[in-house]
């Protein structure tokens, strides 16, 4: 067990919105990561800590999508993303939470998320979203690089298939952070 104290812990989740949740993902689904989130969310509000969703969003006319001079750039849809894809999953969002909205793989460059935790008194964080690989380990990257802890419930992480997932949880995450389940995370009471 994963014991934190929620005086210094947010819970940071990423990309649990309605363009990604529904994408084919891999070792579990979209929905399955959902569920994960928003237990541990629950976990959180009732222990007083701060919830943390960060969502991915683009200007209609890509004019802030990340680098497009790459092998495999990000793109918009023809027609554009379709309404409501950078929207929070149906009922993830709730009263005091801080939402967060990144323009690349990352939640930190770019935005508050730092400033936010910081001025709560965050040393922690509690890691879990989509994509494994891609969002979930930039934003742990940068996490373990400004001298956070970070703690990743792997079971609320997905990607766009197992094997990107599993060789971030088995090379990358080790170095950067503890690996756990999320029902192994638990809040002291304080």
């Amino acid at each position: 067990m994963t014991v934190l104290d929620p005086r210094h812990t947010a819970l940071v989740l990423i990309d649990l919105q309605n363009g990604i949740v529904g994408m084919e993902l891999a070792p579990r689904t979209g929905p399955a990561v959902l569920e994960t989130g928003r237990r541990l969310a629950e976990t959180f509000r009732a222990a007083g800590a701060p919830v943390v969703l960060v969502r991915v969003s683009f200007s209609a006319d890509g004019g802030d999508l990340p680098p497009t001079n790459v092998d495999a750039p990000t793109r918009i849809p023809p027609g554009g993303f379709p309404p409501g894809w950078d929207q929070l999953a149906e009922g993830l969002e709730q009263p005091g939470d801080i939402i967060v909205t990144k323009r690349q793989w990352g939640a930190f460059h770019g935005t508050e998320l730092d400033l936010q935790l910081r001025r709560r008194g965050v040393r922690t964080i509690v890691l879990a979203g989509i994509s494994t690989n891609i969002g979930v380990e930039s934003t742990l990257r940068h996490a373990w690089e400004l001298g956070y802890d970070v703690v990743v419930a792997q079971d609320g992480c997905s990607a766009g298939a197992a094997e990107q997932h599993d060789f971030a949880l088995r090379h990358i995450f080790p170095r950067l952070s503890r690996v756990t389940d999320a029902a192994s995370i638990a809040l002291a009471p304080v």
